[in-house]
């Protein structure tokens, strides 16, 4: 008894399906791979750790820019930390920081983790008007409820 169908063309059909699936799945497979290193995960300070976010991995960073940990320096980069309230994470920035950064500010960054546990930012985010707060950011914060009191009601999260 053979486990191929007996008709000529469920046979053809069955050849086919078995040389096609093979192809595919290696293009999945390979499209997957490539587009590992362009997901970037994000976290708040309260949220990072070593073993979720490793030294060199590309992640966001969102919170509130801490009062008085602005400082710029010599060499053009700016050093500051950012916090969900609960914990705080310092940032190094090498660039033009965007005009609507200040001191309570809400921002997003994205960038890498250096071994000493500071968070290097490639780019540096912040919100474009007074209601606005990046989307994790505002899931975060109204998740544990904590929103500024001259905030008054949440802001509204853009769905994209």
């Amino acid at each position: 008894m053979s486990l191929l169908p007996k008709s000529p063309k469920a046979r053809r059909r069955l050849y086919v399906v078995l040389a096609v699936a093979p192809v595919l799945a290696l293009a999945a497979g390979l499209s997957l791979w490539a587009m590992r290193d362009s997901v970037a995960f994000f976290f708040t300070p309260s949220e990072v750790t070593a073993e979720k976010a490793p030294a060199g991995r590309h992640v966001r960073l969102g919170g509130l820019v801490e009062t008085g940990s602005v400082a710029k320096k010599g060499d053009g980069s700016v050093s500051f930390s950012v916090t969900d309230n609960q914990a705080s994470t310092p940032v190094v920035f090498h660039g033009d920081l965007p005009d609507l950064f200040r001191e309570g500010q809400g921002i997003v960054a994205e960038g890498v983790f250096r071994p000493d546990r500071v968070f290097e930012a490639k780019q540096v985010l912040a919100k474009h008007d007074e209601t606005y707060m990046p989307r994790e950011v505002a899931e975060k914060l109204k998740a544990r409820g904590e929103w500024r009191p001259e905030a008054g009601a949440p802001p509204p999260v853009p769905r994209t």
